[in-house]
């Protein structure tokens, strides 16, 4: 059977070989931005599971961008240091190529790790910093105000983002993302609920753009030029009069012409006040229609779990890539499964063999 889902795609020069994607997964286990051996362990398994690639989870460009003080960073070189050992046993041990998130929290950061207080910030009793946002105004009632960026702020975060994409091109990426998504700093600039600013980086929908596409420019200009870059957006807020789907293909029309080679379409995050309608695939017809009317490859996400529904998102040209995240935590061989669903084989372990041949005929039994 020819499968869509286990088809290779190219970009720039970067081969690709399936559509099945790890997706960033924020662990809370750095050590003062530092990779662990936790996510030696965590993307280790990842990087010998069938997938075509694997994206790291969120690495703040700055200290004071981390969401809480176990994630994951590239503003130093010790930060470089850490990773590039994971990224090193990830590349001896497993098949899959590499990407990389880079982000800022924004007024989002300084919070507690998820299992000590679902989105509550710090407190000084327990290590918070002062965070800094597109404007002043809080996330939520309760949250301390971040510190508007002004010009020099906005400069030293612009370059903030371009040692880090130095530092993971040092490191030998395959891929880069960058986050402007989940209501995090550079989402703050673009959606009109959070954005008040009353200077040429507010107001319409270019002004709230222009900071987020500044900074687009600066990194893909030091990333290399054989090697892909894409942008994770929310393409929603899911709350009337902000963000929007039609804001989002702009969005993705203006990065297109700057160099930018996939959106990953995802959704929400910008506040708490948020109305999602949760269940499997529901981002997917965002991915569509950017893919669409745009024209560059998508990335879909959000609760997929059956190899058949990816396989259809692929066939029907609805997205280029399926990242998964808890369907992978809850089974790190999904591939595997979704190999023997579609009737393809695949590459494993040599070590594995007598686990993936067990999987493979648990399937086909299944499906008879």
């Amino acid at each position: 059977m020819t499968s869509a889902l286990f088809s290779p795609i190219t970009l720039r020069e970067l081969t690709i070989e399936n559509r099945i994607v790890v997706g960033p997964m924020d662990q809370y286990s750095a050590e003062d931005g530092n990779a662990s051996d936790w996510h030696l362990m965590h993307l280790g398994k990842f990087a010998v599971s069938g997938a075509g690639l694997i994206i790291t989870e969120s690495a703040a460009v700055e200290e004071r961008g981390r969401i809480t003080h176990g994630c994951l960073g590239l503003y130093s070189d010790e930060n470089a240091a850490a990773l590039d050992r994971v990224v090193r046993f990830c590349r001896e041990q497993g098949a899959a190529k590499l990407g990389v998130q880079l982000a800022h929290s924004g007024r989002k950061g300084s919070t507690l790790m998820p299992w000590e207080g679902r989105a509550a910030p710090l407190t000084g009793q327990n290590g918070a910093w002062q965070t800094v946002g597109c404007a002043g105004q809080p996330r939520a009632d309760g949250w301390p105000a971040p510190e508007p960026l002004d010009q020099a702020g906005l400069d030293r975060v612009r370059e903030a983002h371009v040692a880090a994409m130095e530092r993971a091109a040092r490191i030998g990426f395959d891929l880069v993302e960058l986050v402007m998504a989940h209501g995090y700093l550079l989402q703050e600039f673009l959606s009109p609920l959070s954005n008040l600013r009353d200077d040429g980086y507010g107001g319409d929908l270019a002004g709230r753009m222009r900071y987020p596409l500044e900074v687009f420019e600066a990194m893909r200009a030091v990333w290399p030029d054989d090697k892909p870059m894409g942008v994770r957006v929310s393409a929603t807020d899911w709350i009337e009069g902000g963000w929007s789907l039609p804001d989002t293909v702009m969005l993705a029309r203006e990065l297109k012409a700057r160099g930018c080679d996939y959106i990953a379409v995802s959704s929400g995050g910008l506040s708490l006040d948020q109305k999602i309608s949760v269940g499997e695939g529901h981002q997917v017809e965002f991915s569509a229609q950017v893919k669409r009317e745009v024209g560059l490859p998508t990335m879909t996400m959000g609760m997929i779990q059956d190899p058949l529904h990816a396989e259809r998102i692929i066939a029907d040209g609805d997205a280029d890539f399926v990242a998964l995240a808890r369907a992978m935590l809850s089974d790190p061989h999904w591939p595997w499964y979704a190999a023997a669903a579609l009737d393809v084989e695949i590459s494993y372990p040599k070590q594995y063999l007598r686990g993936y041949l067990s999987r493979w005929h648990r399937a086909k039994r299944a499906g008879e």
